[in-house]
């Protein structure tokens, strides 16, 4: 399948109702197993290695490339699922794998909603495939939204971006921080500011093709967990790009700012167009790392001896496991109505995306930390795998809208009121 083909075959924002059932296809099980497979017999055994070196994972990415798990042809399947569940499935099986290597695996698709937000076909032809890099030369994307001033806080954007008339070029300027994949990106996707007095209405999406001269990475970060992804700052300075690289071209943003400027209603910006599109992924993502701690205690505590018995005959643990496999399965439901709807085209009336992404982090650094507790000593240390994974499941508050901003959108919505 062409590039061109696998884009036009994941394009339907809208999906005809399909009838109610919680029981998976056929072909739901057989991708899900697929895939379960491979987080559990190639990113698990590297998971601790790779935490330690703190580096992007390369030869993980490109397996999962040959395998036809990494690319645009994968990523159209997995979108052109009816039911809209077929994503967060192949989400959680990676993260109970280990969520930095996943991270490192499905960065990139945040990029690529990123694109297919805000996007024409002929871009999402041209620069999604780009994303991927191909099986022998695997490539990644970044997303770019965050700045150091700039976090929850999307209409304070300062990177600016400039038409220049005469060379059909934008110019782009500014600093952007936390950029998963920031620097070491084929593709960089940037929010950037057209009109400033237009807060978050006057702001765009631009692609960054490879090679573009003026961007150049900052910082590495070094972070508390998903340490096998990369996560960086990028600075613009006076980086120009072709006018065409203007996500959903200039006519339509030109018509955008003078409704704001007319003050008439307005949709949502680039930045909140993709967060909306991501957010139960980035919820399937914490349910799986909440499922992968909960497992593991649980087994355990079936092996763990005190005071003559398996510590999972106690009802302090055993109720302390009841509870996290109730709150994973919330989770998970939260998410899986989530996507359905935004795959047939329902309306989050109540910000049902919001709820499945804070539900979801919440319940991954409460299982995680249960988890620990129930291995006790053991779970303190880096010897047993609790520890990384409560480590990693604590970003899931803090990005992709942290839990404050979630309840917030959620308020704002059931409420019809301007919430601050």
């Amino acid at each position: 399948m062409d590039a061109s083909a696998a884009i036009e075959q994941a394009l339907p924002k809208q999906a005809p109702d399909a009838p109610f059932s919680m029981e998976l296809s056929e072909e739901q099980k057989e991708i899900r197993d697929w895939v379960h497979g491979f987080a559990e017999n190639v990113i698990r055994p590297a998971a601790h290695e790779w935490d330690e070196r703190e580096e992007t994972p390369w030869p993980i990415i490109q397996e999962a490339a040959k395998i036809g798990l990494y690319g645009f042809e994968a990523l159209a399947q997995f979108y052109a699922d009816p039911t809209g569940l077929m994503l967060p499935i192949v989400n959680e099986e990676l993260f109970w794998g280990d969520a930095g290597i996943a991270m490192a695996i499905m960065g990139t698709t945040l990029a690529v909603a990123g694109i297919y937000a805000s996007g024409t076909p002929e871009q999402m032809a041209e620069w999604i495939p780009q994303c991927y890099g191909t099986p022998d030369d695997p490539k990644v994307a970044a997303f770019c939204v965050s700045e150091p001033d700039a976090g929850s806080d999307v209409s304070s954007m300062r990177t600016r971006a400039r038409y220049d008339e005469a060379k059909d070029e934008w110019v782009l300027n500014g600093q952007k921080a936390w950029a998963t994949n920031g620097g070491i990106a084929n593709v960089h996707v940037v929010v950037a500011s057209v009109d400033p007095e237009l807060g978050a209405r006057g702001q765009a999406a631009f692609i960054i093709p490879p090679g573009t001269k003026g961007l150049t990475p900052g910082q590495k970060l070094k972070k508390h967990g998903l340490r096998a992804s990369h996560t960086a700052e990028v600075f613009l300075d006076d980086c120009r790009i072709p006018g065409r690289c203007l996500l959903g071209g200039k006519e339509k943003l030109d018509e955008r700012l003078a409704r704001a400027r007319e003050g008439k209603r307005a949709k949502q910006q680039a930045a909140m167009r993709t967060f909306e599109l991501s957010r139960p992924t980035v919820g399937a993502q914490a349910v799986g790392i909440a499922r992968a701690a909960y497992e593991y205690a649980l087994e355990y505590a079936k092996q763990r001896v005190q005071f003559g018995r398996p510590i999972i005959e106690n009802q302090a643990i055993a109720f302390m496991l009841a509870d996290m496999k109730m709150e994973i399965d919330c989770a998970r439901l939260l998410v899986w109505r989530a996507s359905w709807m935004g795959r047939t085209g329902k309306e989050f009336e109540n910000a049902e995306g919001s709820m499945s992404k804070l539900k979801a982090g919440e319940v991954a650094v409460w299982v995680t930390e249960r988890a620990m507790q129930i291995l006790g000593g053991n779970g303190y240390t880096r010897e047993y795998p609790v520890e990384r994974m409560h480590r990693d499941a604590k970003v899931y508050t803090i990005f992709e809208g942290t839990s404050e901003i979630q309840r917030l959108v959620i308020a704002r919505a059931i409420s019809g009121t301007y919430i601050r």
